[in-house]
């Protein structure tokens, strides 16, 4: 899934909306660019949002409203992903089919539809709508995905889309009035929805797919108080350093496997002239937000997705060893002048480079390596070829270790629904299908899932098809975004701020006691 180029823009909604939705996740990192559109699988179109809506003031999805907590009881903990095993593949293309990783499960191509014809008899003719913040030309071809779902069962999918969508969901949520489904892109704002009472359970055929399909972190994270309430939908990868294949081939790189030979890399690119690492983290009223993301993959890989979890939950504090020693193995690359800010300025000029442009130096071989996530490659100008042997391709930020597995920073969505109607269950159960993964990717020019019956070889672009392979690595260890699940006041303001601070001169000791600080009482 491609996220949301400017994950910022969010967060210019207006102080009334941010106050109703202060315990509200962060950013929906969907693309789009259309403020609403509603059309109908299978049915008559219907234009406008549903009943009950309003357009909020200001721009696209808050990135500023962050999750009250993580909402992750994850059965999972620490785990490794590796708990369905392989069975035999389906054809190739199918559901199930073995990718390049060896580790997709077999898939449902076969069943899925006389399982919703079985279990949910009697929906043809029903109408299911759906509300989410997935628009413009990624939300058309979202539609396209589920159509043999409607050729299965009969029954009509309305899509309402909306840029406005997570100030939204949650005002119709606490007025009654809301579409059967909602994709929620983030486990903090999936608590909130879920404190309403209007969020009701997923069935008992979701919950066993997603026993089978995804690592268990994934359930965790949409199990709220002991109760599973949403499959996962699309899903998305931080966790890429870009580079240029043709300029390391050139001057003779080899990419990097583990942490030290990443650092020993930087080292002598820097000794042979080139400089290693180009960053922005300028983002308009979010300015900060990439620091965040350099912060979370070094916690994950330094002090453990233990660690991380009580991080986010706010047991483990900023000025606790473990996030203060991955700060400064941040500052060893951030604010290391051998290394940064290549083809652009000096360590502050990374605080003024716009976050779309952090990594454009790439291109013209001023900058070897740009860390971002799978989304970031929108932004490369003149259509460069990415791919392994390409003009830009992408590898995984490596490992620390092997104590900790293949830490993987992660976001996605879930299907959360406010009905028990038969069809509307029957609907999730297909979005929850290994068939529905690779639907998706067939007809999508970049949107990917975390389920394991997903083929790689059914996902059209490169750096998504890697992305599936980090997803499906035994030994991945998947995390979402820490500073989306932390309270408001912490990871989309404090944390944002005081790291752009930092960046430009302020301490380690001084930056991490004022993001504590924010800290709510409560």
């Amino acid at each position: 899934m491609r996220m949301h180029k400017t994950r910022a823009a969010a967060a210019v909604a207006t102080v009334g909306v941010i106050a109703l939705l202060a315990s509200a996740c962060g950013s929906s990192d969907n693309a789009g660019n259309n403020s609403a559109a509603t059309t109908t699988t299978g049915g008559t179109t219907d234009a406008g949002a549903p009943s009950g809506s309003s357009p909020a003031a200001g721009g696209e999805s808050s990135a500023g409203m962050n999750g009250a907590s993580s909402g992750a009881e994850s059965s999972g903990g620490a785990g490794s992903s590796g708990g369905a095993g392989s069975s035999q593949p389906a054809a190739s293309g199918g559901s199930g089919a073995t990718g390049a990783t060896g580790a997709a499960v077999a898939g449902d191509d076969d069943t899925w539809c006389d399982t919703v014809k079985k279990d949910w008899p009697g929906i043809s003719g029903k109408t299911v709508s759906i509300y989410a913040g997935i628009t413009g030309k990624e939300g058309t071809e979202l539609e396209n995905s589920w159509k043999d779902f409607t050729e299965c069962s009969g029954v009509n999918v309305k899509y309402n889309s909306d840029k406005n969508f997570e100030q939204q969901v949650v005002v119709q949520a606490q007025s009654g009035s809301v579409s059967d489904i909602s994709f929620v892109p983030q486990p903090g704002l999936l608590k909130t929805l879920v404190a309403t009472g209007k969020v009701v359970a997923a069935p008992a055929q979701v919950a066993a797919n997603v026993d089978k399909y995804w690592d268990p972190s994934w359930k965790g994270y949409a199990t709220v108080d002991g109760k599973f309430y949403a499959a996962p939908l699309g899903a998305n990868v931080k966790s890429l350093v870009w580079y240029s294949p043709k300029t390391f081939k050139e001057k003779g790189y080899t990419v990097p496997t583990t942490w030290d030979d990443m650092i020993k890399l930087s080292d002598k690119m820097a000794a042979d002239g080139n400089m290693p690492w180009c960053a922005g983290i300028e983002s308009g009223v979010a300015t900060g937000w990439p620091a965040t993301d350099w912060l979370e993959e070094v916690v994950m890989r330094q002090a453990g997705p233990d660690v991380y979890d009580k991080w986010v939950t706010g047991e483990v504090k900023f000025a606790d060893e473990p996030i203060a020693n991955a700060l400064k193995t941040v500052g060893s690359i951030w604010k290391n002048e051998k290394y940064v800010n290549a083809g652009i300025g000096d360590v502050a000029s990374i605080a003024t480079t716009p976050f779309a442009d952090g990594g454009l130096p790439i291109q013209t071989g001023k900058c070897m390596m740009h860390q971002q996530a799978n989304f970031y490659g929108t932004n490369f100008k003149n259509d460069p070829e990415i791919a392994p042997e390409g003009d830009i391709y992408a590898f995984y930020l490596p490992q620390m270790g092997d104590q900790f597995g293949k830490p993987t920073e992660v976001g996605g969505e879930f299907t959360v629904a406010f009905a028990n109607r038969p069809e509307v269950q029957a609907f999730q159960y297909y979005l929850s299908t290994a068939h529905w993964a690779n639907n998706q990717s067939k007809v999508s020019a970049s949107r990917i899932s975390a389920n394991k019956g997903l083929d790689p070889a059914n996902v059209k672009d490169e750096i998504g098809r890697l992305s599936v392979q980090i997803l499906q690595d035994p030994k991945a260890v998947s995390r979402f975004d820490a500073s989306d699940m932390m309270p408001a006041a912490v990871g989309s303001g404090a944390e944002w701020k005081q790291l752009t601070q930092w960046i430009t001169g302020q301490d380690d000791e001084t930056t991490l006691a004022a993001i504590d600080a924010a800290w709510p009482a409560n």
